[in-house]
């Protein structure tokens, strides 16, 4: 057993090679079963011109794994029955044009309001920084949506941009503040927050790098990294796994609640149909197993975390480099610890 375990440690090592550099940013992973860190490594360093090496105390920026937070607290106060998924988003926003009526919170939390993207929308030449608000005023001045609300999948960050104003309309705080008193601070997530540049500072902070000709450039913010709600919180795979742990208990929603965020909406399916869209989860499925996980991509960072609720299984990977290649290495670790046929995996 000891020499199994010994070689899925080795193995994961060399996964991550490429980050193991002392002149280049890295990445940070766990491995969790049973409540039980099988696994906790950093490679790597959060802060190339200064040095500094990634630990599993480093944040990184969530990029859209922010979402699934953003998603807990409109479970929330849906649960505190403060709000319905079934509202229609001029509730909350009544200067929103008439097709606003015809699109819900769940439509929103679910990908399927059909919602321009604000991305595309940013005029040319914009000099500081778009807000979650600035996403709200840009897609109003569309006539229409995609689609009609309900009837298919779309990726939709303007949509969660939506869902952080509809939390601070409803709770009268803050969309930061909202989650630390309400998620970070309850979990004891005492080094998780949603940045806010000037406002709030980042402990331990990973800055964000992409690789050129000559080296990897910091690009840590962008155009739209200051919109929250569909990316702007930074964690650590410490404070992450207390995350991990509190979605197996009724913590912070009711069982109910915390049921139907990892049940596939209606009209989620997308790309071959084999993945499906719940409150801030991509739900799938891997040999046999339920899947559920979310990936973040921007300008500096490439997260993902990966959970096999059946097996109480998680594999958690952050690293601050942009298009990172690590999407398939959570169902390479699966393979190594949950079948034991593909011990011998490469």
């Amino acid at each position: 057993m000891a020499k199994a375990a010994d070689e899925r440690l080795s193995r994961i090592d060399a996964l991550f090679r490429d980050f193991d550099r002392p002149d280049a940013p890295g990445a940070t992973v766990m491995v969790i079963r049973d409540a039980k860190v099988l696994f906790a490594k950093s490679y790597g360093l959060a802060d190339v011109e200064k040095k500094i090496p990634a630990t599993p105390d480093t944040n990184y920026r969530l990029a859209s794994v922010t979402k699934q937070f953003t998603a807990m607290v409109i479970m929330q106060l849906a649960d505190r029955a403060k709000l319905s998924l079934d509202d229609p988003i001029t509730k909350f926003f009544p200067e929103f044009p008439g097709y606003g009526n015809k699109i819900t919170v769940r439509h929103l939390v679910n990908h399927t309001s059909g919602l321009w993207d604000y991305e595309e929308l940013i005029p040319k030449g914009t000099p500081i920084p778009v807000l979650d608000i600035d996403a709200l005023r840009l897609v109003m001045q569309r006539d229409k949506t995609y689609f009609p609300p309900g009837t298919q999948f779309r990726y939709s960050n303007t949509g969660f941009a939506l869902l952080a104003l509809i939390v601070e309309k409803v709770s009268g705080e803050t969309f930061a503040a909202y989650l630390r008193e309400h998620i970070f601070a309850p979990l004891h997530m005492n080094q998780t927050l949603a940045y806010e540049a000037g406002i709030s500072i980042v402990p331990n902070r990973a800055f964000g790098y992409t690789q050129t000709a000559e080296g990897f450039k910091r690009t840590d913010q962008s155009l739209t990294s200051s919109v929250l709600g569909d990316g702007g919180v930074y964690s650590s795979i410490a404070d992450l796994r207390k995350w991990d742990e509190a979605l197996y208990s009724t913590k912070l929603v009711s069982r109910k609640m915390l049921k139907a965020a990892f049940t596939a909406g209606p009209n989620t399916k997308h790309g071959d149909g084999t993945v499906q869209y719940g409150f801030g989860w991509f739900i799938s499925e891997y040999r046999g197993l339920r899947n559920i996980w979310h990936s973040g991509e921007s300008i500096g960072f490439t997260t993902r975390i990966e959970r096999f609720p059946d097996r109480k299984f998680t594999v958690i990977i952050l690293t601050n480099r942009n298009d990172a290649k690590i999407s398939d290495i959570p169902h390479r670790i699966a393979d190594w610890y949950l079948f034991g046929n593909e011990t011998s995996r490469k």
